[in-house]
Protein backbone atom coordinates (compact mmCIF):
# COMPACT_ATOMS: atom_id res chain seq x y z
CA UNK A 1 0.00 0.00 0.00
CA UNK A 2 1.04 3.37 -0.63
CA UNK A 3 0.15 6.69 1.32
CA UNK A 4 0.36 10.14 1.58
CA UNK A 5 -0.83 12.96 3.58
CA UNK A 6 -2.50 16.11 1.75
CA UNK A 7 -3.81 19.19 2.99
CA UNK A 8 -6.93 21.42 1.29
CA UNK A 9 -7.33 24.88 2.60
CA UNK A 10 -10.30 27.72 2.27
CA UNK A 11 -13.88 27.87 2.07
CA UNK A 12 -14.19 24.11 1.73
CA UNK A 13 -17.20 23.51 3.48
CA UNK A 14 -20.41 25.74 2.13
CA UNK A 15 -18.31 25.39 -1.52
CA UNK A 16 -18.40 21.38 -0.98
CA UNK A 17 -14.87 21.16 -2.25
CA UNK A 18 -14.34 18.72 0.85
CA UNK A 19 -17.19 16.70 -0.19
CA UNK A 20 -15.88 16.53 -3.93
CA UNK A 21 -12.50 15.98 -2.55
CA UNK A 22 -13.84 13.04 -0.38
CA UNK A 23 -15.43 11.70 -4.05
CA UNK A 24 -12.65 11.70 -5.99
CA UNK A 25 -10.80 8.82 -3.37
CA UNK A 26 -13.73 6.78 -3.17
CA UNK A 27 -14.33 7.20 -7.08
CA UNK A 28 -10.38 6.04 -6.94
CA UNK A 29 -10.47 2.64 -5.69
CA UNK A 30 -8.36 4.44 -2.70
CA UNK A 31 -8.97 5.03 0.84
CA UNK A 32 -8.57 7.71 3.34
CA UNK A 33 -8.49 8.71 6.93
CA UNK A 34 -9.41 12.24 8.38
CA UNK A 35 -6.41 13.30 10.17
CA UNK A 36 -7.19 16.73 11.45
CA UNK A 37 -9.93 19.04 10.57
CA UNK A 38 -10.47 22.79 11.60
CA UNK A 39 -13.79 24.27 10.51
CA UNK A 40 -13.98 28.42 10.47
CA UNK A 41 -16.62 29.83 12.65
CA UNK A 42 -17.73 32.15 10.45
CA UNK A 43 -18.51 32.12 6.36
CA UNK A 44 -15.90 34.84 5.84
CA UNK A 45 -13.39 32.30 7.88
CA UNK A 46 -11.07 29.32 5.76
CA UNK A 47 -11.47 25.63 7.14
CA UNK A 48 -8.81 23.24 7.12
CA UNK A 49 -8.26 19.69 6.45
CA UNK A 50 -5.83 17.20 6.26
CA UNK A 51 -6.07 13.89 4.83
CA UNK A 52 -4.10 10.47 5.11
CA UNK A 53 -4.63 8.91 1.63
CA UNK A 54 -4.03 5.89 0.93
CA UNK A 55 -3.87 3.51 -2.53
CA UNK A 56 -2.81 0.10 -3.57
CA UNK A 57 0.42 1.27 -5.30
CA UNK A 58 2.76 4.38 -6.10
CA UNK A 59 1.46 4.33 -9.42
CA UNK A 60 -2.16 4.67 -8.37
CA UNK A 61 -1.16 7.24 -5.76
CA UNK A 62 0.77 9.28 -7.77
CA UNK A 63 -2.53 9.55 -10.09
CA UNK A 64 -5.20 10.19 -7.31
CA UNK A 65 -2.72 13.07 -6.19
CA UNK A 66 -2.69 14.21 -9.28
CA UNK A 67 -6.10 14.86 -9.63
CA UNK A 68 -6.66 16.28 -6.21
CA UNK A 69 -4.52 19.09 -6.89
CA UNK A 70 -7.11 19.94 -9.29
CA UNK A 71 -9.69 20.79 -6.41
CA UNK A 72 -6.91 22.59 -3.95
CA UNK A 73 -6.00 19.58 -2.04
CA UNK A 74 -1.81 19.27 -1.92
CA UNK A 75 0.73 17.14 -0.55
CA UNK A 76 2.22 18.12 3.13
CA UNK A 77 5.62 18.06 1.71
CA UNK A 78 8.51 20.55 2.34
CA UNK A 79 10.69 19.15 -0.43
CA UNK A 80 11.45 21.66 -3.24
CA UNK A 81 10.57 21.02 -6.75
CA UNK A 82 12.40 18.92 -9.27
CA UNK A 83 13.60 20.17 -12.35
CA UNK A 84 14.69 18.77 -15.32
CA UNK A 85 15.90 21.04 -18.59
CA UNK A 86 14.10 20.66 -21.96
CA UNK A 87 16.26 18.98 -24.55
CA UNK A 88 13.86 19.48 -27.19
CA UNK A 89 12.11 22.37 -28.68
CA UNK A 90 8.19 22.14 -28.11
CA UNK A 91 8.91 18.63 -26.13
CA UNK A 92 8.55 18.43 -22.37
CA UNK A 93 10.75 15.99 -20.32
CA UNK A 94 8.67 12.99 -19.16
CA UNK A 95 6.33 13.36 -16.01
CA UNK A 96 6.20 17.15 -16.55
CA UNK A 97 3.92 18.75 -13.93
CA UNK A 98 0.84 19.59 -15.80
CA UNK A 99 -1.15 22.57 -14.19
CA UNK A 100 -4.41 23.89 -13.45
CA UNK A 101 -5.70 27.45 -13.83
CA UNK A 102 -5.65 27.39 -10.28
CA UNK A 103 -2.87 30.11 -8.38
CA UNK A 104 -0.16 27.81 -7.60
CA UNK A 105 3.13 28.56 -6.17
CA UNK A 106 6.49 26.24 -6.93
CA UNK A 107 9.26 25.49 -4.04
CA UNK A 108 12.44 26.75 -4.80
CA UNK A 109 15.61 26.98 -2.75
CA UNK A 110 13.10 26.66 0.67
CA UNK A 111 10.38 29.30 -0.24
CA UNK A 112 7.65 29.22 -2.19
CA UNK A 113 7.46 31.19 -5.30
CA UNK A 114 4.15 32.32 -7.16
CA UNK A 115 3.48 31.33 -11.20
CA UNK A 116 3.03 34.51 -12.82
CA UNK A 117 -0.06 33.47 -15.11
CA UNK A 118 -1.62 30.25 -14.52
CA UNK A 119 -3.51 28.69 -17.06
CA UNK A 120 -4.38 25.11 -17.53
CA UNK A 121 -2.76 22.40 -19.57
CA UNK A 122 0.52 24.05 -19.33
CA UNK A 123 4.07 23.12 -17.85
CA UNK A 124 5.61 24.95 -15.17
CA UNK A 125 9.18 27.04 -16.53
CA UNK A 126 11.62 28.10 -14.08
CA UNK A 127 12.98 30.95 -15.78
CA UNK A 128 16.93 31.94 -14.49
CA UNK A 129 15.64 34.84 -12.43
CA UNK A 130 14.45 32.76 -10.20
CA UNK A 131 10.80 34.08 -12.24
CA UNK A 132 8.09 30.77 -12.69
CA UNK A 133 5.59 30.90 -15.65
CA UNK A 134 3.29 28.32 -17.01
CA UNK A 135 3.62 27.77 -20.60
CA UNK A 136 1.96 25.97 -23.29
CA UNK A 137 3.80 22.44 -24.79
CA UNK A 138 4.92 24.37 -28.11
CA UNK A 139 6.19 27.06 -26.05
CA UNK A 140 9.04 25.60 -24.35
CA UNK A 141 12.83 25.63 -25.57
CA UNK A 142 15.89 23.92 -24.92
CA UNK A 143 17.27 24.65 -22.12
CA UNK A 144 14.04 25.70 -20.11
CA UNK A 145 13.86 24.23 -16.43
CA UNK A 146 10.31 22.03 -16.35
CA UNK A 147 8.92 21.20 -13.54
CA UNK A 148 8.55 17.22 -12.67
CA UNK A 149 6.90 15.27 -10.17
CA UNK A 150 4.46 16.81 -7.65
CA UNK A 151 6.76 17.80 -5.27
CA UNK A 152 7.34 21.17 -4.44
CA UNK A 153 4.26 22.90 -6.38
CA UNK A 154 1.07 23.49 -4.55
CA UNK A 155 -2.33 25.09 -5.43
CA UNK A 156 -5.06 27.13 -3.82
CA UNK A 157 -8.45 25.73 -2.98
CA UNK A 158 -11.11 27.00 -6.19
CA UNK A 159 -13.60 29.99 -4.75
CA UNK A 160 -16.95 31.30 -5.77
CA UNK A 161 -17.79 34.63 -5.66
CA UNK A 162 -19.35 35.15 -2.29
CA UNK A 163 -21.81 37.70 -0.53
CA UNK A 164 -25.05 38.69 -1.21
CA UNK A 165 -25.78 37.53 -4.76
CA UNK A 166 -28.45 35.15 -6.65
CA UNK A 167 -25.82 32.63 -7.11
CA UNK A 168 -25.13 32.00 -3.23
CA UNK A 169 -28.60 30.87 -2.62
CA UNK A 170 -28.58 28.28 -5.80
CA UNK A 171 -27.64 24.70 -4.49
CA UNK A 172 -26.45 23.86 -8.22
CA UNK A 173 -24.09 25.32 -10.99
CA UNK A 174 -26.52 25.41 -13.67
CA UNK A 175 -30.26 25.51 -14.01
CA UNK A 176 -32.65 26.25 -16.34
CA UNK A 177 -34.77 27.33 -13.61
CA UNK A 178 -32.83 30.21 -12.11
CA UNK A 179 -34.42 33.68 -11.73
CA UNK A 180 -33.13 34.95 -15.28
CA UNK A 181 -33.87 38.81 -14.27
CA UNK A 182 -32.12 38.25 -11.12
CA UNK A 183 -29.15 36.62 -12.43
CA UNK A 184 -28.88 39.26 -15.55
CA UNK A 185 -28.63 42.33 -13.09
CA UNK A 186 -25.88 40.28 -10.95
CA UNK A 187 -23.91 39.93 -14.21
CA UNK A 188 -24.14 43.80 -14.65
CA UNK A 189 -23.16 44.70 -11.24
CA UNK A 190 -20.39 42.34 -11.87
CA UNK A 191 -19.05 43.94 -15.15
CA UNK A 192 -19.48 47.22 -13.02
CA UNK A 193 -17.27 45.93 -10.18
CA UNK A 194 -14.75 45.02 -12.88
CA UNK A 195 -15.14 48.25 -14.66
CA UNK A 196 -14.04 50.20 -11.41
CA UNK A 197 -11.25 47.91 -10.44
CA UNK A 198 -9.74 49.25 -13.76
CA UNK A 199 -10.23 45.41 -15.45
CA UNK A 200 -11.18 44.86 -18.81
CA UNK A 201 -14.69 42.56 -19.63
CA UNK A 202 -14.05 40.38 -22.90
CA UNK A 203 -16.94 38.78 -24.50
CA UNK A 204 -16.16 35.39 -26.41
CA UNK A 205 -19.12 34.77 -28.90
CA UNK A 206 -20.78 32.45 -31.54
CA UNK A 207 -22.28 32.84 -34.92
CA UNK A 208 -26.09 32.28 -32.81
CA UNK A 209 -25.65 35.81 -31.21
CA UNK A 210 -26.67 37.05 -34.68
CA UNK A 211 -28.73 34.78 -35.46
CA UNK A 212 -30.61 35.44 -32.87
CA UNK A 213 -30.85 38.98 -32.79
CA UNK A 214 -28.50 39.60 -30.25
CA UNK A 215 -25.87 41.29 -32.76
CA UNK A 216 -26.90 45.27 -31.62
CA UNK A 217 -27.24 44.28 -28.62
CA UNK A 218 -23.68 43.31 -28.10
CA UNK A 219 -22.47 46.10 -30.82
CA UNK A 220 -24.35 48.89 -28.35
CA UNK A 221 -22.19 47.65 -25.26
CA UNK A 222 -18.98 47.62 -27.16
CA UNK A 223 -19.86 51.32 -28.27
CA UNK A 224 -20.66 51.94 -24.42
CA UNK A 225 -17.63 50.73 -23.13
CA UNK A 226 -18.61 47.42 -21.69
CA UNK A 227 -16.71 45.34 -23.68
CA UNK A 228 -12.91 45.67 -23.82
CA UNK A 229 -12.00 42.62 -25.74
CA UNK A 230 -13.79 40.39 -28.19
CA UNK A 231 -13.05 36.72 -28.70
CA UNK A 232 -14.93 34.96 -31.70
CA UNK A 233 -14.54 32.91 -35.32
CA UNK A 234 -14.87 33.31 -38.92
CA UNK A 235 -18.66 32.97 -38.34
CA UNK A 236 -19.68 34.71 -36.17
CA UNK A 237 -17.68 38.16 -37.52
CA UNK A 238 -19.29 37.08 -41.15
CA UNK A 239 -22.43 36.52 -40.27
CA UNK A 240 -22.45 40.23 -38.23
CA UNK A 241 -21.14 42.20 -41.30
CA UNK A 242 -23.69 40.16 -43.49
CA UNK A 243 -26.84 41.28 -41.15
CA UNK A 244 -25.44 44.71 -41.09
CA UNK A 245 -24.82 44.86 -45.37
CA UNK A 246 -27.42 42.88 -46.36
CA UNK A 247 -29.78 42.37 -43.32
CA UNK A 248 -29.68 38.55 -43.09
CA UNK A 249 -27.91 35.79 -41.57
CA UNK A 250 -27.12 32.92 -43.34
CA UNK A 251 -29.46 34.10 -46.16
CA UNK A 252 -32.10 34.73 -43.76
CA UNK A 253 -33.85 38.36 -43.19
CA UNK A 254 -33.65 39.13 -39.55
CA UNK A 255 -35.87 41.17 -39.21
CA UNK A 256 -38.84 39.17 -41.05
CA UNK A 257 -37.62 35.53 -40.23
CA UNK A 258 -37.37 34.31 -44.02
CA UNK A 259 -35.07 33.19 -46.01
CA UNK A 260 -34.02 35.43 -49.60
CA UNK A 261 -33.75 33.72 -52.75
CA UNK A 262 -30.18 32.85 -53.43
CA UNK A 263 -29.77 33.90 -49.56
CA UNK A 264 -27.32 31.12 -48.67
CA UNK A 265 -24.52 32.44 -50.63
CA UNK A 266 -24.74 35.96 -49.14
CA UNK A 267 -21.96 35.10 -46.04
CA UNK A 268 -19.84 34.46 -48.79
CA UNK A 269 -20.42 37.52 -50.98
CA UNK A 270 -19.93 39.17 -47.84
CA UNK A 271 -16.59 37.59 -47.46
CA UNK A 272 -15.59 38.13 -50.75
CA UNK A 273 -15.55 41.93 -50.51
CA UNK A 274 -13.89 42.51 -47.01
CA UNK A 275 -10.72 39.90 -48.57
CA UNK A 276 -11.00 42.46 -51.48
CA UNK A 277 -10.72 45.67 -49.02
CA UNK A 278 -8.32 43.61 -47.27
CA UNK A 279 -9.07 43.87 -43.99
CA UNK A 280 -12.40 44.40 -41.46
CA UNK A 281 -10.77 48.28 -40.74
CA UNK A 282 -9.88 48.70 -44.33
CA UNK A 283 -13.81 47.60 -45.13
CA UNK A 284 -14.97 49.80 -42.89
CA UNK A 285 -13.03 52.97 -43.20
CA UNK A 286 -14.23 52.01 -46.88
CA UNK A 287 -17.92 52.32 -45.85
CA UNK A 288 -18.36 48.63 -46.68
CA UNK A 289 -19.33 47.67 -43.57
CA UNK A 290 -21.41 50.98 -41.51
CA UNK A 291 -22.41 49.36 -38.39
CA UNK A 292 -22.62 45.94 -36.19
CA UNK A 293 -19.85 44.37 -33.49
CA UNK A 294 -17.23 44.09 -35.63
CA UNK A 295 -17.99 47.75 -36.89
CA UNK A 296 -17.71 48.84 -33.63
CA UNK A 297 -15.05 47.13 -32.39
CA UNK A 298 -12.86 48.74 -35.47
CA UNK A 299 -14.04 52.68 -34.51
CA UNK A 300 -13.79 52.46 -31.06
CA UNK A 301 -10.42 50.54 -31.08
CA UNK A 302 -11.48 47.49 -29.23
CA UNK A 303 -8.97 44.44 -30.00
CA UNK A 304 -10.43 41.14 -31.51
CA UNK A 305 -8.73 37.53 -32.15
CA UNK A 306 -10.89 35.80 -34.42
CA UNK A 307 -9.63 32.13 -34.57
CA UNK A 308 -10.28 29.65 -37.56
CA UNK A 309 -11.38 26.46 -38.14
CA UNK A 310 -11.23 23.79 -41.06
CA UNK A 311 -14.65 24.09 -41.95
CA UNK A 312 -14.35 28.16 -42.68
CA UNK A 313 -15.67 29.82 -45.50
CA UNK A 314 -12.91 32.13 -46.86
CA UNK A 315 -11.96 33.13 -44.45
CA UNK A 316 -12.26 36.88 -43.33
CA UNK A 317 -8.69 38.30 -43.49
CA UNK A 318 -8.35 38.86 -39.95
CA UNK A 319 -8.79 35.57 -39.10
CA UNK A 320 -6.09 33.57 -37.60
CA UNK A 321 -6.03 30.53 -39.53
CA UNK A 322 -3.16 28.70 -37.50
CA UNK A 323 -4.88 27.55 -34.51
CA UNK A 324 -1.70 28.03 -32.61
CA UNK A 325 -0.73 31.19 -33.57
CA UNK A 326 -5.18 32.16 -32.41
CA UNK A 327 -4.48 30.84 -29.16
CA UNK A 328 -0.91 32.57 -28.81
CA UNK A 329 -2.95 35.71 -29.90
CA UNK A 330 -5.47 35.39 -26.96
CA UNK A 331 -3.23 34.63 -25.02
CA UNK A 332 -1.51 37.89 -25.14
CA UNK A 333 -4.61 39.69 -25.13
CA UNK A 334 -6.06 38.22 -21.90
CA UNK A 335 -3.92 39.87 -19.04
CA UNK A 336 -6.00 42.38 -16.93
CA UNK A 337 -9.36 40.40 -17.67
CA UNK A 338 -11.74 40.47 -15.09
CA UNK A 339 -14.93 39.36 -16.41
CA UNK A 340 -15.72 36.77 -19.24
CA UNK A 341 -18.83 36.39 -21.03
CA UNK A 342 -19.20 33.26 -23.15
CA UNK A 343 -22.20 33.88 -25.12
CA UNK A 344 -23.57 31.36 -27.19
CA UNK A 345 -20.10 29.77 -27.98
CA UNK A 346 -18.65 26.13 -27.67
CA UNK A 347 -15.37 25.47 -29.23
CA UNK A 348 -14.44 29.23 -28.49
CA UNK A 349 -15.49 29.18 -24.99
CA UNK A 350 -13.60 25.82 -23.86
CA UNK A 351 -10.79 27.43 -25.83
CA UNK A 352 -10.75 30.99 -24.00
CA UNK A 353 -11.82 28.86 -20.95
CA UNK A 354 -8.15 27.04 -21.03
CA UNK A 355 -6.41 29.93 -21.03
CA UNK A 356 -7.95 32.26 -18.34
CA UNK A 357 -6.64 31.98 -14.43
CA UNK A 358 -9.43 30.91 -12.32
CA UNK A 359 -9.54 34.34 -10.83
CA UNK A 360 -11.29 35.76 -13.74
CA UNK A 361 -15.29 36.09 -13.48
CA UNK A 362 -16.51 33.55 -16.29
CA UNK A 363 -21.16 33.62 -17.20
CA UNK A 364 -21.19 31.06 -19.62
CA UNK A 365 -24.90 31.66 -21.47
CA UNK A 366 -26.13 29.44 -24.02
CA UNK A 367 -29.65 27.67 -24.55
CA UNK A 368 -28.61 24.33 -24.31
CA UNK A 369 -27.75 22.72 -20.56
CA UNK A 370 -24.81 20.61 -21.70
CA UNK A 371 -22.84 23.80 -23.47
CA UNK A 372 -22.77 25.90 -19.97
CA UNK A 373 -21.62 22.51 -18.05
CA UNK A 374 -18.42 22.26 -20.34
CA UNK A 375 -16.18 24.57 -18.78
CA UNK A 376 -16.52 23.11 -15.63
CA UNK A 377 -15.83 19.74 -16.73
CA UNK A 378 -13.07 20.66 -18.09
CA UNK A 379 -11.34 22.22 -15.55
CA UNK A 380 -12.84 25.98 -15.42
CA UNK A 381 -14.16 25.94 -11.75
CA UNK A 382 -14.86 29.14 -11.70
CA UNK A 383 -17.44 29.16 -14.67
CA UNK A 384 -21.02 30.05 -13.40
CA UNK A 385 -23.76 28.49 -16.36
CA UNK A 386 -26.87 30.60 -17.79
CA UNK A 387 -29.22 28.96 -19.74
CA UNK A 388 -30.88 30.90 -21.80
CA UNK A 389 -31.88 32.67 -25.16
CA UNK A 390 -28.52 34.58 -25.92
CA UNK A 391 -30.72 37.12 -27.63
CA UNK A 392 -32.78 37.95 -24.65
CA UNK A 393 -30.18 38.04 -22.18
CA UNK A 394 -27.74 40.38 -24.48
CA UNK A 395 -30.68 42.41 -24.76
CA UNK A 396 -31.80 43.28 -21.49
CA UNK A 397 -27.75 43.44 -20.06
CA UNK A 398 -27.71 46.09 -22.44
CA UNK A 399 -30.52 47.62 -21.03
CA UNK A 400 -29.06 47.28 -17.74
CA UNK A 401 -25.34 48.77 -18.79
CA UNK A 402 -26.24 51.28 -21.62
CA UNK A 403 -28.38 54.16 -21.06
Amino acid sequence: MASELVEVEGHIIDSLILAKVLDVILDAGADYRMVDVDIGKTNVDASRARLEVTCDDDEALANLLEQLSIHGANRVTTADARLESCTIDGVLPAGFYSTTNLPTQVRLDGRWVDIENPEMDCAIVVRSDGRVRTEPMHRVHLGDQIVVGLDGVRVATPQRPRGANPFEFMSSEVSSEKPKELVVAQVADRMRATRADGRKILAVCGPAVIHTGAGPAIAAMVAGGWIDLLFAGNGFATHDIESNVLGTSLGVLLREGRPTEHGHANHLRVINEVRRHGSIARAVEAGFVTGGVMYECVTHGVPFVLGGSVRDDGPLPDVHANVIDAADAMRAALPGVGVALMLASTLHAIATGNLLPAGVETFCVDINQAVVTKLADRGSHQALGIVTDVGLFARELCDHLVS
